[in-house]
């Protein structure tokens, strides 16, 4: 097949004629340049196997640069993280850079995580060329600094071949330790395997904001060329230094500096790394900090596929995720087990409660570093009398009562994106306010996000698992001194401040239309809002598009982080509604909170939180169920309740084909061995290990549905549900 074939049918595909169009230049552009010859017998792969949806995704425009930087799947074309777009990327960087100092010998830090692509999704042909199989963040990272070191700058890095990888916060810490003018991460942070990104970093140690992503943005899609850079070369000509031992130790020294109680070490830790950078991190720090630590070996090797990690989703958010350090944990009797996501800024958290094991939240996670650090400091005379925290809007309120409650300054209703926490710092550090905080950064106590992001230490401008694990386990150890533990501590917090019941909904899109749906739905919300939910009205509706409320847009970058919409209806539910800034989907956060009650006692307060909790979670799908009939789509229960990682289009397969085609064959098809090899094979696409990412659905269905017995417990054996 040739490309006047491949362009023929391109140009008949139902897309926009602009992108087809597009798809049909950048795809000429690859085909004829001798940069891109190497991807040719894939690309006639793709066509000869009809994969036009794929060609037409990966063509029909350049990778937008987002508000940070490129992130998404490793692949061939424009639109695809790849050699091409992390050049082009880079060396925008560079422009951006020189032009922001003129007259500075530029210096930045490169980093990476671990990832390497094996083309898990099965995207390619294996039997054919293709030169980004096993391209790893190293890869990326060694590409990067050998195209800064050609354009003059310095580079410290971690992307030599010692086995040593530099986690996003030590990047962060890097970058302000060495005085850089910035830096760079190779990373897509928790994604599936098979992606990868480019972030950029200011010389404050953060993440561009407003309106300086956006130029660093228009630097990016300006740049024609890239010069041709020699990692080895650079290397001998002392242009490219490692970050070494030395340094890391001074990252690890930091955050050993955070501790509250350095006596508090009895507890016993069980940590994963989620075969990520966190190994370098908290799994160094624990220990050096004098910690009785055990590691989930089957975890605690830098993989880049995850290939031990339940769906291959190394974040800590996903509870399934955290299954083996639960299971390790329980086993050997620990206090507390944790585990980092791949680039080790998110932490995650496990321990008993009420009886059992269970993954924390990351707002409760928020909550008990906030609760032990007021409390603990306010015990030993050292609470600041200015002191602040800091959280983004979508993060409990819960964090604000306990502020208030040791008469502490709050700023809570930041963007979403731990760059606006590290705005306030940069502020406040310069000028000893933020709006209507006065403080220092010596003030400092805590920065929390829901997705289990936290910071304790203002040497840094980005979350960091590792302060907040040091300060889990001073709290784990003086709980085992005094015969409790960690759960029992939240329950008391509870009882103490009061009760957030929080959940999240992703609505996953895909491709083209998928970006066009997530549009479609922000705007009907803003012409059509929720009035009522639940039977309770809407008190006030926040939309950060106001301008005469949150102040004007300055770029194009502002206006999509402040795509975000907040409703407060009554009796204290909060529902917050905004797309995600990397991919078609958009999250439902919402909220309700509970004022502390006397009832709350003893083994039924666990009840009271369960039935609180459902609630929260009925509000949730009504909500979600809202939102999706504002564009016309309607969906029953059981597809609703699937698994977050399970995108829009397979929730309306499972509902409207799978589940009948499933009943069907189970009638006539008694052999459950081939009925699982089927379903395996018709729900591939759904993702990793799908009999569990449908298992909450069929537990609906089954609820719902009239079948007969037999078919019912067939259904139970072969999806894992309880009979």
């Amino acid at each position: 097949m040739n490309l006047s074939d491949i362009a023929k049918q391109l140009g008949s595909l139902s897309a926009k004629p602009e992108y087809r169009d597009a798809a049909i230049r950048n795809l000429t552009t690859w085909w004829n340049g001798e940069q891109y010859q190497g991807f040719r017998p894939q690309l006639v792969s793709l066509a000869e196997r009809g994969k036009w949806d794929l060609i037409l995704d990966s063509f029909y425009r350049v990778m937008t640069f987002g508000t940070s930087g490129r992130r998404g799947p490793v692949g061939i074309g424009p639109n695809r993280i790849n050699q091409d777009t992390v050049a082009s990327s880079v060396q925008g960087h560079v422009n951006y850079l020189r032009r922001r100092n003129p007259n500075a010998d530029l210096r930045v830090v490169v980093a990476c995580d671990v990832r390497v692509f094996r083309d898990l999704r099965g995207l390619y042909d294996p039997g054919k060329p293709n030169p980004l199989m096993g391209m790893s963040s190293r890869d990326f990272a060694r590409l990067a600094s050998a195209i800064y070191a050609a354009n003059g700058v310095e580079v410290y890095t971690a992307a030599g071949d010692d086995g040593f990888f530099m986690a996003t916060p030590e990047l962060s810490f890097a970058i302000r330790h060495l005085k850089a003018h910035g830096g760079l991460n190779i990373s897509a942070s928790h994604n599936h395997p098979d992606d990868n990104g480019a972030k950029f970093y200011m010389a404050s140690g953060g993440q561009p904001i407003p309106p300086d992503d956006e130029a660093l943005a228009d630097e990016v899609t300006a740049v024609t060329s890239v010069p041709a850079g020699d990692f080895e070369a650079a290397v001998r000509d002392g242009k490219i230094h490692w970050w070494g031992a030395a340094l890391h130790l001074a990252y690890l020294d930091e955050n050993l500096a955070c501790s509250i109680d350095s006596k508090a070490r009895g507890a016993l830790i069980v940590f994963s790394p989620l075969h990520g950078t966190g190994h370098f991190t908290v799994g160094e720090l624990l220990p050096l900090a004098g910690f009785d630590v055990r590691y989930v070996q089957r975890q605690n090797t830098t993989d880049g596929a995850f290939p031990n990690v339940k769906f291959r989703m190394p974040n800590p958010e996903v509870p399934e995720a955290m299954e083996l350090l639960i299971e390790e944990a329980r086993a050997a009797k620990a206090d507390v087990g944790m585990a980092t996501d791949p680039d080790a800024d998110r932490l995650g958290v496990v321990a008993e409660q009420d009886g059992a094991w269970r993954s924390f939240s990351g707002n409760e996670i928020a909550v008990v570093l906030a609760a032990y650090i007021c409390e603990t400091r306010a015990e030993n005379g050292t609470l600041p009398k200015n002191g602040f925290l800091v959280k983004t809007a979508v993060t409990t309120e819960l964090l604000t009562k306990i502020a208030q409650k040791h008469r502490l300054q709050m700023l809570g209703d930041l963007l979403v994106g731990f760059k606006y926490i590290g705005q306030v710092l940069d502020e406040i550090e310069a000028n000893g306010s933020f709006r209507s905080v006065h403080a220092t950064t010596a003030d400092f106590l805590l920065a929390a996000e829901e997705s289990n992001g936290v910071l304790v230490s203002a040497a840094l401008r980005d979350k960091d698992a590792a302060g907040g694990a040091l300060l889990i386990g001073e709290l784990c150890s003086r709980l085992r001194a005094k015969g409790s533990g960690l759960g029992a501590y939240l329950n008391d917090v509870y009882r103490r401040y009061g009760y957030a019941s929080n959940t999240g909904y992703s609505v996953v899109a895909e491709g083209i239309s998928g970006l066009e749906l997530v549009k479609r739905m922000m705007d009907e919300m803003r012409k059509k809002p929720l009035r009522e939910i639940g039977g309770r009205k809407l008190q006030t509706l926040a939309d950060y598009w106001d301008e005469k409320t949150f102040g004007p847009i300055v770029s194009e970058t502002d206006r999509s982080s402040r795509n975000f919409i907040r409703l407060v209806f009554e009796r204290d539910l909060v529902v917050s509604i905004r797309p995600s800034g990397t991919e078609p989907k958009i999250k439902v956060y919402v909220e309700q909170v509970f004022q502390p009650e006397p009832s709350w006692t003893g083994p039924g307060f666990a009840a009271v939180r369960q039935a609180m909790d459902e609630s929260t979670k009925k509000v949730t799908l009504s909500i979600v169920e809202a939102l999706l009939a504002l564009v016309d789509i309607h969906l029953p229960r059981p597809a609703l309740v699937l698994s977050s990682l399970i995108s829009l289009d397979n929730r309306i397969d499972f509902a409207s084909r799978f589940l009948p085609e499933l009943e069907k064959r189970l009638e006539s098809n008694p052999d459950d061995t081939a009925n699982a090899a089927w379903i395996d094979t018709r729900l591939a696409a759904y993702g990793t290990d799908p009999r569990y990412l449908v298992r909450s659905g069929l537990a609906e269905y089954l609820a719902e549905a009239k079948m007969s017995a037999p078919v019912a417990g067939r259904i139970r054996q072969l999806f894992f549900l309880p009979s």
